[in-house]
């Protein structure tokens, strides 16, 4: 659901965050999203990690050693698709400093 031509709402752990994205990058956004709540929930149902900070970072750990491992067997990126990388980690961040800051 967009609520401005600029904001796009995504959901992440049942929680929702505003993220402004451009038009252009909003496909690449949501897969993004639904990569990011596969790996949050495949941690969450191992159950041994507790709160969603948490979660979050075991799941970053787990995106980058993915992407380690694939720049080894894969050339590299060419660096237009790693600052839409770098881009789209920084939303995410952004979107979970805002919710920790709701929360406080």
């Amino acid at each position: 659901m967009n609520v401005s031509p600029d904001l796009v709402k995504i959901q992440i752990l049942e929680k929702e965050y505003m993220v402004a994205c451009p038009d252009n990058e909003r496909d690449e956004l949501r897969a993004s999203v639904d990569h990011l709540n596969v790996k949050m929930q495949e941690i969450r149902n191992h159950g041994k990690v507790i709160g969603t900070d948490r979660m979050a970072v075991m799941a970053a750990l787990n995106i980058s050693h993915e992407l380690i491992q694939t720049k080894g067997r894969e050339p590299q990126h060419s660096p237009v698709i790693s600052a839409r990388i770098r881009a789209l980690q920084d939303k995410i961040d952004a979107a979970l400093e805002q919710s920790r800051q709701l929360v406080l």
